[in-house]
């Protein structure tokens, strides 16, 4: 039977009587941790960022109960903010709700019950607000998942490699532990749809790097308009877009406190995107990952070294958990990944590298003729 998790609490009080007040009726219900003063509240957020709720008092010395709120709403937004105070401070209660977007303000000495109640009614907002977001991303990005996969159909070079990019982005950020990527492994999906509107030769190009005529440079320059126009149709992708416009920049340094998370969700992500995307086009270049690393650090002011040192981690270690075979078409499960691209017998270009096999796939390979798909290919197993 699967264990309830109780919420967490961070109570921020620099009176520890009155933190050990609060916890004393909230244990029973949350798991609760202390803090005496503002930033040690917020170095506890910061290490417990999946805390329900955060209460603090208003007069602390330092930083006031306002502006420690204000501060853990820039860092954290999805913890719920209730403020406590004093009769005579009720007015800045009321203006520091207004500003700070407080949930609730309580009253010193407040009744066990109505701290209760609030706690709860903060702690169910957060719950709610989680559910929303994770079925926000969950939808979005299944039917992107989906879009992907039927335009790999129509463009397969282009959009195996957004498979592979999103795989890379996907690695790299486990590698570094950020855990707020959903944006930037859909970007990495969307980063080639704006090939769709190059002629079939100048794809192939762009995919094998290729030297582009100036004609056809000109028509890679204006492609990422038409990705900007098809997504600007899509809510809530206003972050990947700026992924996607951003990914091109130099490495701009580590971000400042003064930059609000979604701002630090798009740097990030833009900064995986471009060293995925370099390090792509150079081994679809031929060159080994090694060699691909190496010259990416030769470019040292375009990339956050903290990004290429998670690349080295992922070139230098082969995974335990995947394993390269041949196999027939026959054999081609959902799950496995083609390691080489697939051509026909014809020499088009069936399938590229880093594609996953799907369902959908294999009903459509079922009505090929047999022989056209030259085979065994590569495939990725993974054996967990």
């Amino acid at each position: 039977m699967e264990t309830k998790v109780r919420p967490r609490v961070v109570c921020v009080d620099d009176e520890p009587h009155v933190s050990a007040g609060l916890a004393l009726h909230l244990r029973r219900r949350y798991d609760v941790e202390i803090a005496t003063s503002g930033q040690a509240g917020l170095d506890l957020l910061d290490r417990l960022p999946e805390a329900a709720v955060v209460i603090s008092d208003m007069r602390m010395p330092q930083m006031n109960g306002a502006e420690f709120l204000a501060k853990a709403l820039a860092a954290h937004p999805n913890t719920t903010r209730i403020l406590l105070t004093g009769y005579s401070e009720v007015d800045a209660a009321i203006q520091a709700v207004n500003h700070g977007q407080i949930f609730r303000f309580l009253v010193k000495p407040c009744p066990p019950p109505e701290l209760l109640r609030t706690v709860d009614a903060a702690a169910e907002l957060h719950r709610l607000s989680r559910v929303e977001r994770e079925l926000l991303e969950k939808t979005l990005h299944g039917s992107i998942k989906m879009l992907s996969e039927v335009l790999a159909i129509s463009n397969p070079l282009a959009f195996g490699r957004g498979a592979r990019l999103k795989q890379l982005v996907t690695d790299l950020a486990d590698k570094l532990g950020d855990t707020n990527r959903w944006q930037a492994e859909v970007a990495a999906m969307l980063s080639q749809l704006s090939t769709i509107t190059l002629p079939n030769e100048t794809a192939e190009k762009l995919y094998y790097g290729t030297p582009l005529s100036s004609d056809e440079q000109r028509m890679v320059e204006r492609a990422p308009d038409i990705s900007e126009q098809l997504l600007a149709h899509i809510p809530r992708l206003e972050i990947v877009r700026a992924i996607l416009a951003a990914r091109a920049e130099p490495y701009r340094g580590q971000p400042t406190a003064e930059l609000s998370p979604d701002e630090k969700t798009i740097r990030r992500g833009a900064e995986l995107l471009k060293a995925a995307n370099d390090f792509d086009t150079l081994e679809a270049q031929g060159m080994a990952s090694t060699k691909a690393l190496e010259t990416l650090r030769g470019r040292a002011d375009q990339y956050n070294p903290d990004v290429l040192n998670a690349l080295q981690a992922l070139c230098g270690s082969q995974r335990s958990d995947d394993c390269i075979r041949e196999v027939s078409l026959a054999a081609l499960k959902p799950g496995m990944v083609f390691a080489t691209d697939v051509k026909m017998t014809t020499g088009t270009l069936f399938v590229a590298r880093g594609y996953e096999v799907t369902e959908s796939f294999l009903e459509r390979i079922r009505n090929f003729r047999p022989g056209s798909v030259k085979e065994p290919f590569r495939v990725s197993i993974r054996t967990l």
